[in-house]
């Protein structure tokens, strides 16, 4: 029998718990060559403004070990723009979720109000989180009451799914998954990418015109990990886990610690056919493994630990 792979998030009925995330796929249009985009459980398009947004200057990518710096800085059309794009996506029977920017909350909300009439658009994922613009962006995400009140302001202009974008470079990511579930997120993704820098050692300069850039690949797999077990722990509402997932191996790994579904971004840029190949591996593991559906493995992982941690109790592992 083939395995139930559908999940849901917030009023969305996804297919199978794989999409690609947000900054990694553009607007789908250069891997719709490859395959039908109908395979995905959802389809996010790249982050957008109201506005139309040039992005940092070059250089904007630097490859680091098992991993790659950006600071592409938001470059999209605005959302006018962006708005005929994602229609033409309407032709995949798949739900799209839309990253929303901003500078300022009513950049945000002006986004919302030029989207939210747009059948094609199913959900937005608030991006409060991204290291690499030198507005808005990471800073939106760091302080729970700030997380608060924008969620809150952006709850009041849609009820559409909200997905909430966390940073992983705060203090205590706890705190703000909280404070985005409490002003009515339906559901929190994480993480987004981890601040960082590369310099070339021969010119003796940083490799990005940015000076910073945001971390991502496999290098950051176990930040996020962890970030994903402890958040999915400390909330009621779906998470969509994401960092450095390239197979379906790393998939399980992050359904297992809790999350309802997962995001796979630089990995697209070495196999443009990773998010179907991910959601045939998923359900390889799970006939494998005798599970009847995807849900089923949401989280066994802390069962697991659960069970081991009770056996281990009242035992002096300092002892030899």
């Amino acid at each position: 029998m083939t395995p139930d792979l559908t999940v849901k998030i917030g009023k969305l009925t996804l297919k199978n718990p794989v999409m690609p995330a947000s900054g990694c796929f553009g607007y789908g249009e250069e891997y719709a060559a490859f395959y039908s985009l109908e395979q995905l459980g959802a389809i996010v398009v790249k982050g957008t403004t109201a506005e139309p947004c040039a992005g940092n200057p070059p250089v904007r990518l630097a490859e680091t070990p098992a991993g790659l710096l950006n600071a592409i800085g938001l470059q999209n059309p605005g959302a006018e723009v962006a708005r005929g794009k994602i229609r033409r996506l309407q032709q995949y029977n798949t739900p799209v979720i839309v990253n929303v920017a901003g500078q300022n909350p009513e950049e945000y909300l002006q986004v919302i109000r030029i989207l939210d009439e747009e059948p094609a658009v199913s959900a937005y994922e608030l991006n409060i989180s991204c290291p690499n613009v030198r507005a808005g962006g990471m800073a939106f995400g760091t302080d729970p009451q700030v997380v608060n009140s924008l969620v809150r302001t952006v709850r009041r202009a849609t009820e559409k799914t909200l997905i909430v974008k966390l940073s992983p470079n705060v203090t205590d990511i706890v705190a703000i998954a909280r404070a985005a579930e409490e002003a009515g997120a339906d559901a929190l993704s994480l993480i987004n990418t981890l601040l960082g820098m590369s310099i070339d050692s021969e010119t003796r300069r940083p490799l990005l015109a940015n000076l910073t850039g945001g971390l991502s690949g496999p290098a950051v797999k176990p930040v996020a990990l962890r970030m994903v077990w402890q958040v999915s722990e400390a909330v009621k509402i779906p998470v969509i886990g994401m960092g450095g997932i390239t197979c379906a191996a790393d998939a399980v790994e992050f359904l297992l610690a809790g999350a309802t579904a997962v995001a796979i971004g630089s990995a697209h840029f070495i196999n443009p056919i990773v998010c179907p190949e991910v959601v045939e591996g998923i359900a390889a593991y799970l006939a494998r493994h005798g599970f009847r559906a995807v849900r089923e493995i949401i989280g066994l992982a802390k069962k697991a630990a659960g069970e081991e941690g009770e056996k281990d109790a009242g035992k002096d592992h300092c002892r030899p």
